[in-house]
């Protein structure tokens, strides 16, 4: 699978927000997206590259992966289990 292909569910703009705000906003985002859906979180806080994952595979949630986008933040995507 191709991160860049995705089509999220939604997307939660944390750009700007450091840690712990972009995994307690993952975690109330993911609460509304459906089972089977994916959300996709965009951050710029360097923490986040070992949070987001972590958590994005636990409680039967997938972690997709991660990629740097061009315009200079991170693009996570995990799949709701």
């Amino acid at each position: 699978m191709d991160l860049h292909d995705i089509k999220p569910f939604s997307v939660l703009d944390a750009r700007g927000l450091t840690c712990p705000m972009p995994l307690l906003k993952t975690k109330k985002e993911l609460k509304g997206v459906p089972a089977g859906e994916i959300l996709e979180i965009w951050g710029t806080d360097p923490g986040s590259k070992n949070d987001i994952p972590h958590f994005g595979g636990k409680n039967g949630n997938t972690f997709l992966g991660l990629f740097d986008d061009d315009e200079g933040h991170t693009r996570y995507f995990i799949q709701k289990g």
